[in-house]
């Protein structure tokens, strides 16, 4: 059972407090209260679901790579090449998933003799994944087996192509099948319908690691250790489910990375600011995957992999500083380019009373930053967008994002008539069509949205976990909160409900975004900053020592040398002269 409550942009949905079980749990795990709430609230109330969420196991939660469908097909063909000294090119994608994944197997497969090279296609040049045109430049540079990581599982034509010329193509990839497979050598991906492997939501680079993980065990070798980063690196950015199998390996890549860290990831996390001594996955995810990731948006996404992968210092500091340079230029494009589509939404425009589905397109708009602009709109008018990249040649090529009650690949698949091409997953997806189209696509998406969709499923809500109070914060939670981590995908960080809280201060307006606070409650002052939430300025400056509720993560500040736990706050209810 849970509450409502209206906070300044939120409906918050506030659970309710199950004292008995609440302390029965925290005394037989040795948890703070609010903790053992938040695992009660998410349903883990039976010790065996408790002890599989809190301690990974490889036994229980990893699933043997030969489960998955043509694996071992593919394993043998990719040492049978490298025993005949085959010339094998690995065909991957330019997000950090693809880049990650083309590094994988380039170190994992360069110790064993390979004669191996790599294609990452430029998105404005070449579009996404394998096409017709690289397997015939393949086979003229004599190449006879080619591998994707990252994608293919669409790729029908380049499939053929491939058999007519003699290479041998090896798919592998986690988006989902349409309505048949390629006609490929093997075609290893969790998502493929006749496959009986457990785990569906590996990352493109989790589905190479399953790969490279059974031809190392042919071979009798132990993975190389740089394998674990990478895994690390592309699970966390492709923002997959950290549940299962991901869940155990983000959580052993990171217990990998605290120990030791690898040159690039060294220059990642001074690029990053990041001086915590132990990294989080929502460090990674924030901080040091977008990095990787510009490089693919804006530039040759071949710099990255051989950023991740090389030895030389020099050279990985003078890409490292070009990353940083992109990363800050895709920041300020996305930021125009949210603040052009907000424009026409308080104008009016774009008339979110009428219209379910924010819907925009821009010819001077980067595909490759759109995507990232379409999850703000998501998180901040709770409803699915789709933005799209208009090309000289009449082309709309589009990113979308999607609340969970609308499954945004079904819905492409219904309208594959208006479609070039379209691939991905529920909650994202990407696709191209004629710009001529895009008005028909927005009829139908709006119908479906209308049928499948409430009003109440378009509300801003706030999913809270657990009731807490400012004393009950303190490094023992915040040691008790590592054992939910990783968060990300469908294992959010959690968010806490802190009661009748006073200012004991003014309010301070940081960079003119940013609310800082000095809040009390039980005898206990802390910090809460608001990123992002300019608004609130102004009424907490009317606020006075009137109460107010918070939603908010508890984090750590790392300053100094000090570390403080602090409040990061993402909304606030009954503020002074508020609705």
């Amino acid at each position: 059972m849970s509450a409502r409550l209206q906070g300044e942009k939120y409906l918050w949905q506030v659970p309710e407090m199950q004292h008995a079980s609440v302390l029965e749990l925290a005394s037989a795990y040795n948890l703070s209260v609010p903790i053992a709430q938040t695992l009660i609230t998410r349903g883990f109330t039976d010790r065996a679901h408790l002890d599989a969420y809190l301690f990974s196991s490889f036994e229980r939660d990893v699933g043997h790579a030969a489960q998955m469908k043509d694996a071992d097909k593919a394993v043998e063909r990719i040492l049978l090449a490298i025993e005949r000294g085959e010339n094998i090119l690995i065909a991957g994608d330019y997000d950090v998933d693809g880049v990650t994944s083309s590094s994988l197997m380039l170190v994992c497969l360069l110790p064993l003799g390979a004669n191996i090279n790599f294609f990452l296609p430029n998105r404005a040049r070449d579009g996404y994944g394998l096409s017709v045109k690289t397997v015939e430049r393949a086979a003229r540079n004599g190449y006879t087996l080619i591998v994707t990581v990252d994608n293919g599982i669409t790729a029908f034509e380049p499939a053929l192509k491939a058999r007519e010329l003699g290479v041998d193509l090896i798919i592998t990839d986690h988006h989902r099948q349409h309505h048949a497979l390629p006609e490929a050598y093997a075609v290893v991906n969790p998502n493929r319908l006749d496959c009986e492997y457990p785990f569906k939501y590996l990352a493109g680079v989790g589905v190479i690691f399953k790969v490279m993980w059974l031809l190392y065990e042919r071979k009798g070798l132990e993975m190389p250790a740089k394998a674990y980063e990478l895994l690390l690196l592309g699970t966390v950015a492709d923002v997959v489910p950290l549940v299962g199998e991901n869940r155990f390996w983000v959580r052993h890549g990171l217990q990998y990375i605290n120990r030791f860290e690898s040159p690039s990831f060294q220059v990642l996390k001074q690029n990053g600011k990041v001086t915590k001594a132990k990294l989080s996955s929502t460090d990674i995810g924030f901080s040091i995957a977008p990095q990787i990731n510009a490089l693919g948006r804006l530039e040759d996404a071949r710099q990255g992999v051989k950023f991740l992968i090389g030895s030389d210092l020099d050279e990985i500091k003078e890409v490292g500083n070009v990353l940083l340079a992109l990363n800050d230029a895709r920041r300020e494009i996305e930021r125009a380019i949210f603040a052009e589509i907000k424009a026409e939404i308080d104008a009016g425009n774009i008339d979110l009373n009428t219209e379910r589905v924010i819907f925009a397109a821009g010819k001077g708009w980067p595909a490759g930053v759109i995507g990232l602009v379409a999850s703000r709109l998501l998180s901040s008018y709770g409803r699915p967008a789709i933005l799209f990249h208009l090309t000289n040649d009449g082309l709309a090529k589009g990113s979308c994002r999607s609340i969970p009650e609308f499954n945004m690949f079904n819905a492409l698949q219904a309208s594959h008539d208006l479609l070039k091409q379209f691939g991905g997953h529920s909650l994202a997806a990407g696709l191209s069509l004629p710009a001529e189209n895009l008005p028909a696509l927005k009829q139908r998406l709006e119908q479906m949205i209308a049928e499948q969709v409430s009003d109440d499923d378009l509300r801003l809500k706030l999913a809270l976990d657990a009731h807490a109070t400012l004393p009950e914060l303190t490094k023992k939670f915040m040691q008790d909160l590592e054992y939910l981590e990783p968060f990300g995908n469908e294992n959010r960080q959690p968010v806490f409900f802190v009661k009748d809280l006073v200012l004991v201060q003014k309010p301070q307006l940081l960079k003119d975004v940013h609310v800082k606070c000095q809040v009390f409650a039980d005898g206990v002052i802390k910090p809460i900053m608001f990123f992002n939430r300019p608004e609130l300025f102004e009424k907490f400056m009317n606020q006075g020592e009137q109460p107010f509720d918070v939603a908010t993560y508890v984090v750590e500040n790392h300053w100094n040398g000090r570390v403080n736990v602090e409040l990061n706050g993402i909304d606030v209810a009954r503020l002074a002269g508020s609705s």
